[in-house]
């Protein structure tokens, strides 16, 4: 009896006093503020500066030497060029031979894309995870729902029945089996609402509502079965085997490059020679110096970059065949949570409901015992449970699969 006041001042489930936000709204708030999505972001930044390194040409150096200084006389005086030393200003430039710098750009542009990518895979899981969290909210309003309706039943029968033990019409073990009834139902009253509340706070976070997320309230219905075929897109859309197959490319381009370092480099040298010693006079020169592959021609480097090369190879293989897997198998936990929810949230549901019905009709009338007053009770509220855990099943299991099967990027 004493939940019975509180349960009609608690707000209906269709407005919680807050923002009703369909699942449409919490995408694109989670696209806005998805902490997740920055970071990833930024990684992506990163890739494409090194994208700018990579295309860029050595800086030419210059150099300026002072020689020829009497240590015992001293520079002598005079202005800075009419001392007794020489001096030597030299520009020198790295010229780079055998496509170096085009491989590091081709590299480059395949790890550029490999992060693209990489964003667009953190979306569809992550997409995969708000989804999850709407549906844990949904659900959880669903479950409090149920067990406000089962609480203020069993309230409403505790009161009928304190008045039938007043007149001597009802044994007063039976008013305590509807107290111990009331007892567990505002428990179940409770533990919703702290699974609620739970629910809440996850959806917040992804969504960037944490300051109202007590507010917050899943208004879309559970989706509709779908009963068309499951059509599945190639694999190679999804951007994590895409992302695996630049990086394939990449891993080429670093080989190519670790293959062209035996190409050897040339460095480029003019000067200009201010001469005060012995005949004073004033010339330029010119030089060109290239490495000797003395000890050895990267041997390491190369063998290093081909073991890269195939790991790259098969991190794609293995992958391929994950993606494969994982479609199978969601495609198998849509069909049997589509045939469950089917079952438990149609013709069982129903069943269980007109049992109900009737058992609370003949109790009025004297035909049955609480007992199966009860028993009946219990397994309305378990069908009901279970048909929304059902429904629930479904709607994960269909967004897995067409995160799985056939995602595609929004804009």
């Amino acid at each position: 009896m004493r939940l019975l006041p509180l349960l009609l001042l608690l707000p209906p489930l269709s407005g919680l006093a807050g923002q009703p936000l369909a699942l449409g709204e919490a995408e694109a708030l989670w696209r806005q503020h998805s902490r997740e999505l920055r970071l990833a972001r930024v990684g992506l930044d990163a890739a494409r500066a090194d994208r700018v390194a990579a295309g860029q040409a050595p800086n030419p150096e210059v150099s300026l030497n002072v020689l020829s200084i009497d240590t015992r006389n001293g520079p002598g005086g005079g202005s800075l060029s009419e001392k007794r030393m020489d001096s030597i200003f030299r520009l020198e430039q790295l010229v780079e031979r055998g496509g170096k710098r085009e491989l590091r750009v081709r590299g480059a542009d395949a790890r550029v894309a490999a992060a693209a990518f990489d964003v667009d895979d953190l979306e569809r899981r992550q997409l995969g995870e708000l989804r999850k969290a709407y549906y844990a909210l949904r659900l959880a309003q669903d479950r409090l729902a149920l067990a406000r309706d089962a609480a203020a039943l069993n309230a409403r029968s505790l009161e009928v029945a304190t008045r039938r033990r007043q007149a001597g019409d009802l044994a007063p073990v039976d008013v305590s089996r509807l107290q111990i009834d009331l007892a567990r139902a505002e428990s179940d009253v409770a533990q919703a609402a702290a699974d609620l509340e739970q629910a809440r706070l996850g959806l917040a976070y992804l969504v960037g509502r944490t300051a109202d997320a007590a507010d917050l309230d899943a208004a879309d219905d559970w989706p509709a079965l779908e009963a068309q075929a499951l059509n599945e897109a190639p694999l190679d859309r999804r951007p994590d085997l895409q992302a695996a197959r630049r990086r394939v490319e990449a891993a080429e381009a670093e080989r190519d490059l670790a293959r062209a370092r035996r190409t050897r480099d040339l460095t480029l040298g003019i000067q200009y020679e201010h001469n005060m010693q012995n005949l004073p006079n004033d010339s330029i020169g010119f030089g060109v110096s290239l490495p000797l592959f003395v000890s050895h021609e990267f041997e390491g480097e190369i063998a290093r970059a081909e073991a890269d090369l195939d790991a790259a190879r098969l991190q794609y293989e293995q992958q391929q065949a994950v993606a494969d897997v994982q479609r199978a198998q969601a495609r198998s936990a849509l069909l049997a949570a589509r045939e469950r929810c089917r079952r438990l949230a149609g013709e069982v549901q129903d069943e269980a409901g007109r049992v109900a019905r009737a058992a609370e009709f003949a109790y009025q009338k004297g035909a049955i015992g609480l007992t199966d007053l009860l028993d009946a009770r219990r397994t309305a509220r378990q069908v009901a449970a279970e048909a929304a855990a059902a429904r629930a099943e479904y709607a994960l299991a269909l967004s897995d699969w067409q995160l799985q099967a056939d995602y595609r990027k929004q804009p």
